[in-house]
């Protein structure tokens, strides 16, 4: 017996709900872990003035364009953005950020900012977050 149209649709739109509940789980464990690892790494390199100066030659080569030449998220780049750039002046919410989460966002981007990985070495990116802290120097210890 061919079952009706309308029950065969139910099952699909269950099924598709079901499947879309079993990626949306997978996911948000996925990047849930993924945040708290980032929050535990610890930064490998010392924000010694070798180190500062070459974080401040690849944020002027990556990063300026967009973050602006003070941190301030005000760069040549910025009003074409879909969302504006961190501000990394701002010494409460830059407090907030474990060194790590700087770095994996620098490493895996976040739409509208690329992704680093491929682009610049582990140290690169670490020198970039020593050079970064220096924007809101309050919050340059806490981490």
């Amino acid at each position: 017996m061919v079952k009706p149209l309308s029950r065969r649709l139910g099952l699909l739109a269950l099924a598709a709900c079901l499947a879309a509940a079993a990626f949306a789980i997978v996911w948000f464990v996925r990047n849930g872990s993924a945040a708290a690892r980032a929050k535990k790494l610890k930064n490998p390199i010392p924000a010694t003035a070798p180190a500062l100066a070459a974080g401040k030659q690849s944020y002027v080569q990556h990063c300026q364009k967009c973050h602006g030449e003070k941190g301030n998220g005000q760069g040549e780049k910025a009003v074409e953005l879909s969302v504006a750039p961190s501000d990394f002046t701002n010494a409460r919410e830059m407090g907030e950020l474990a060194d790590g989460q700087i770095f994996q966002e620098i490493t895996e981007g976040d739409l509208p900012m690329p992704a680093f990985a491929d682009k610049l070495t582990e140290q690169e990116r670490w020198q970039i977050v020593d050079y970064i802290r220096t924007f809101a120097p309050t919050t340059a210890s806490a981490h």
